[in-house]
């Protein structure tokens, strides 16, 4: 076989359909955040605002984010030293998974390297381990979630996104001795939208299934103290497991869960993605604490945030660029094409220095393509008019319909 040949076909093919993902070079620019600088192959250096980032509150870029880094890396040096088994585990880690653990106000926490590292060693781990364990998957779960399931090699059933009366269909056809692990989200990142909680948990409880809530979209951003929708809704004592991350709103890396003590003790025991994994560094562990500690008692980022998400919806309502509806900070605004979707995400960037990463297929499905926009509190007033004018030239240059008020 000719392997380079079947590489080349293969490419080809994403780049025919609009589908081939380029990686815009860039470097945030610490304190001028959304700012960033865009390097190109000729050696031209161009400012850029960045309109979808994850680090939704700006906290990568938190003065008190940064400090604590600085100290622990002046402490501690720069890695782990190995996995947390071995040789590993450092005091950062402790006081991360304590704060972890009190924010979701759950007995304990277990800090793994990543939300899909997460997602994948404790969903897989639960599922395999729990003797006829059957898994209840929601159809929008996220990729990390899925490849769990996946590698539990557990009963799987899929239920249609958010429709709880299909779940409880399923778990009423289902053996009622043997266990069963619901997993769900509370905020989906392409469409933005938010889970029905507390009828999911009410239809977990009837069946007496495990709940497992991907929070990854919520965590720093819902709440009082930022524990997320659940946190919001007042039902986080109803969810087994919570799932989420650091490297979104807390504006560092790594993943986690919290859950009973002896839950996230038998997931620390028996994940391989835990046991043979490197531990994050002491300095973001110190950072994400930090950043942690700061979002359970400020309430200004969520504020100007959730303004500027208001402000940009309004805007674009008023000048008729289509974007899906939701309760969310999630602003995604539909194009319905591959190529135009790339095309209108290119001339953003080149033309007027806005970066918003087009979402095609197999993200999202064919005909539903988008350029998925995260408002932050950083965002400032001018930079709302630029990207809300600049959308409206490429909505009539690329002739696509605008929506009627």
């Amino acid at each position: 076989m000719n392997f380079e040949a079947f590489f080349t076909e293969k490419l080809e093919g994403l780049r025919e359909a609009g589908n081939y993902r380029v990686f815009a070079n860039l470097e945030r620019q610490k304190g001028q955040f959304p700012k960033a600088t865009k390097f190109d192959e000729d050696g031209t250096e161009t400012e850029v605002t960045v309109w979808c980032s994850n680090d939704y509150l700006g906290m990568g870029q938190h003065p008190k984010t940064i400090n604590a880094m600085k100290d622990a890396i002046d402490k501690c040096g720069a890695g782990a030293g190995g996995t947390r088994n071995i040789s590993g585990t450092n005091h950062y880690h402790i006081l991360l998974e304590q704060e972890l653990a009190d924010l979701h106000n759950k007995d304990a926490a277990l800090m793994l390297t990543s939300g899909y590292v997460a997602n994948w060693a404790a969903l897989g781990t639960l599922a395999s381990r729990i003797p006829n364990c059957e898994i209840f998957s929601d159809s929008d779960n996220h990729a990390s979630m899925i490849e769990g399931i996946r590698h539990s090699r557990a009963p799987k059933h899929v239920w249609k996104h958010n429709d709880v009366e299909d779940l409880e269909r399923l778990l009423a056809a289902a053996d009622p001795e043997v266990p069963k692990l619901v997993a769900f989200e509370s905020v989906y990142s392409m469409d933005g939208d938010i889970c029905p909680m507390a009828e999911i948990l009410d239809v977990c409880e009837k069946y007496s299934a495990m709940s497992y809530l991907d929070e990854v979209h919520a965590v720093g951003l819902y709440g009082p103290r930022g524990g997320g929708i659940a946190e919001r809704e007042g039902l986080m004592d109803r969810v087994t497991v919570i799932q989420g991350t650091l490297g979104k709103s807390y504006g560092v890396m790594g993943g986690y869960i919290a859950a009973s003590a002896n839950l996230v003790d038998f997931v620390r025991s028996f994940a391989s993605g835990f046991i043979f994994s490197t531990a994050l560094p002491p300095a973001l562990a110190a950072g994400a604490t930090a950043s942690i500690k700061h979002l359970k008692i400020s309430q200004m980022e969520r504020q100007r945030q959730r303004r500027n998400v208001k402000a940009l919806r309004d805007r674009l309502d008023n000048i008729g660029v289509p974007h899906m509806m939701n309760e969310s900070h999630i602003v995604p605004v539909m194009v319905g094409d591959a190529k135009k979707c790339k095309f209108i995400s290119d001339l953003l960037l080149d033309q007027y220095g806005i970066y918003v990463q087009p979402i095609n297929y197999p993200t999202v499905p064919k005909g539903t393509e988008r350029l998925r926009i995260t408002p932050g509190p950083l965002h400032s007033a001018k930079d709302l008019d630029h990207l809300v004018g600049a959308l409206s030239e490429l909505w009539s240059q690329c002739a696509l319909s605008r929506a009627v008020a």
